[in-house]
């Protein structure tokens, strides 16, 4: 039998534990849990820095991309752009320390969030194959490009600097930055299918890759403007938490609550505010400082009754509706309907966000376009009718390529009826149709549900303002549907008349005595002039509806 340990041995026991030590145990929380997903999981984090930095910056994007084969199993993966570049004593930091960035403490939309993605990239690499991270880095005050190599300390979450120079060798045109990481990985067409989808979510980007088998794919910007800049923003007082309340009133520096509350906050304005101390019946003029926790408890609950302004759009950098339909048009040329919508800003926990909705629908498979088969028009898709639709899911103009099924957005279209708008479904299933449905939810702060930000939580009012934005993207739908069933059945009925015409015209030339043939050619030109099937996309209209239109009927003869 053991013997007893006394509670001084057990504190000899504890020991603090860097960031970058449970990560290296915890790799999968990161998004490395299998070969496949983490080579992506390097394109993603590398792709997503680069399209913030030259974003904010001010430049149009040019990236590229290169997957090279080294030996079995073993990738690397570079990724340069054209980007303002990183000062030199940055650098380190930024690629080999965990929970480190500019991005973590400010409301502002963005790629990244948690200063965690591209160091966790060093962290697995050098974990898989020991190889170092290198970096070129080009700044417009340097004429010389930086060098680096470096690996992460995960005992004390710092970076190791194994080398760093400046050299003379000028690989960018101005300025930029490139990283190269050697890692264990599986090549599967998934990379190529997050970077099309990043080409649609960033209209403004250009993106040039090379597949490790040397092929070369171009995806082109369909905009040469960047979107405008969000600006950061305070915190929104729908949803605020009385512990971070609690927090701001420590650290303010308003002297009473009314300028607390006006200063601290979005959309409040002085008479909102003397609103919320008159309704919660604590003075304007308390200190902050001096507010208890019966206040604290009155003001928050105060700020949830009053009526408030919702969050300026300035803060978020929506993909557009008109730049999302054009994106859509640009990758799925062939479509019978391409339309967006998207939703006025709402707000979860006192951050805002926004849903935009694209539908693609009667698309191309590039498999069929290969084989040179054509779709029958007058099919109604239905060798197509078992397949579940394609969702395409964005958050702040991020593909999230994995755990589908967890993710709030993916909950909110099996929780919308999509019989009522004409699509197949079985059950609480995604809906059956030849459709590519995209969600893309922008906010100051995504809740995703892990470190590897691949689902979004399914807070209830992220999940309700999905639902109505699909809601309304599927009236779109239904009345295109609706019309083109129409057109259809008008046109199956021509067919018939069409179909019957011989034995109408034989029964007719034995009644008449006259020519079987001429009275069929006439029959026939009589259908084909008094209806004529036709679709008419309305260009630049709301909706694309087919349509019967009737032309001038045949003078009877005497």
């Amino acid at each position: 039998m053991s013997g007893k340990k006394t509670a001084e041995e057990f504190a000899k026991e504890q020991k603090e534990i860097s960031v970058s030590e449970f990560f290296e145990k915890n790799k999968h929380l990161l998004g490395f849990d299998n070969p496949t997903k983490s080579l992506l999981m390097a394109v993603k984090e590398a792709v997503d820095n680069s399209l913030d930095a030259c974003e904010e910056a001010g430049i149009l994007p040019d990236i590229g991309v290169k997957i090279k084969n080294i030996k079995e199993d073993i990738f690397s993966v570079s990724v340069q752009d054209n980007g303002p570049g990183i000062v030199k004593e940055q650098i380190p930091r930024i690629f080999g320390k965990l929970l480190y960035g500019s991005k973590f403490h400010r409301l502002r939309q963005s790629r990244g969030q948690q200063g965690i993605g591209i160091s966790s990239v060093t962290l697995y690499s050098q974990l898989t194959t020991g190889e170092p991270t290198r970096v070129w880095s080009k700044i417009e005050s340097q004429k010389k490009t930086c060098y680096t190599e470096l690996h992460l300390n995960t005992m004390k979450n710092e970076p190791d600097i194994l080398k760093q120079e400046d050299i003379e060798k000028d690989i960018f045109d101005g300025n930029g930055t490139k990283v190269e990481m050697t890692l264990h990985g599986r090549y599967r067409k998934i990379v190529e299918d997050y970077l099309k989808q990043t080409s649609i979510s960033n209209p403004f980007a250009k993106i040039n890759y090379t597949a490790p088998d040397g092929t070369k794919i171009m995806y082109p910007r369909s905009l040469n403007e960047l979107p405008k800049p969000p600006k950061t923003m305070k915190p929104h007082p729908y949803g605020v938490e009385f512990g971070t309340f609690q927090r701001m009133l420590q650290n303010t520096s308003s002297r009473t609550l009314l300028s607390f509350l006006t200063n601290e906050f979005s959309s409040i304005g002085n008479q909102s505010a003397k609103e919320i101390c008159k309704i919660s019946k604590v003075p304007d003029n308390t200190k902050p400082a001096d507010m208890d926790r019966a206040a604290t408890e009155k003001i928050i609950k105060a700020m949830q009754t009053v009526k408030i302004q919702r969050p300026p759009l300035d803060c978020l950098s929506p993909i557009g509706a008109l730049e999302l339909e054009k994106s859509l048009k640009k990758e799925y040329p062939n479509a019978e309907l391409v339309t967006t919508i998207n939703r006025e800003p709402d707000v979860y926990r006192g951050f805002p966000f926004m849903i935009e909705i694209g539908i693609v629908y009667g698309f191309q498979n590039t498999e069929e376009k290969k084989n040179g088969k054509k779709k029958n028009n007058n099919d109604d898709d239905d060798e197509r009718n078992g397949e579940s639709i394609e969702l395409i899911r964005f958050a702040n103009r991020v593909p999230l390529m994995y755990q589908q099924s967890a993710c709030g957005l993916t909950e909110a279209v099996k929780d919308v009826d999509w019989r009522r708008y004409n699509l197949d479904q079985k059950g609480s299933n995604l809906p059956s149709g030849p459709m590519k449905l995209v969600v893309h939810i922008c906010s100051v702060w995504v809740p995703f549900m892990s470190e590897s930000k691949e689902a979004v939580a399914a807070y209830p009012e992220i999940i309700k303002e999905v639902k109505l934005a699909l809601q309304d993207a599927g009236r779109k739908l239904s009345s295109y549907l609706s019309g083109k069933h129409r057109a259809g059945e008008a046109k199956r009925r021509i067919q018939i008349f069409e179909r019957y015409s011989k034995e109408v015209a034989e029964a007719v030339g034995i009644l008449t005595k006259k020519n079987e043939k001429e009275i069929e050619k006439k029959i026939k030109d009589m259908i084909s002039s008094r209806v004529h099937i036709k679709e008419e996309f309305a260009e630049g209209s709301e909706e694309k509806k087919p349509e019967i239109k009737k032309e001038k009927e045949i003078e009877k003869k005497k």
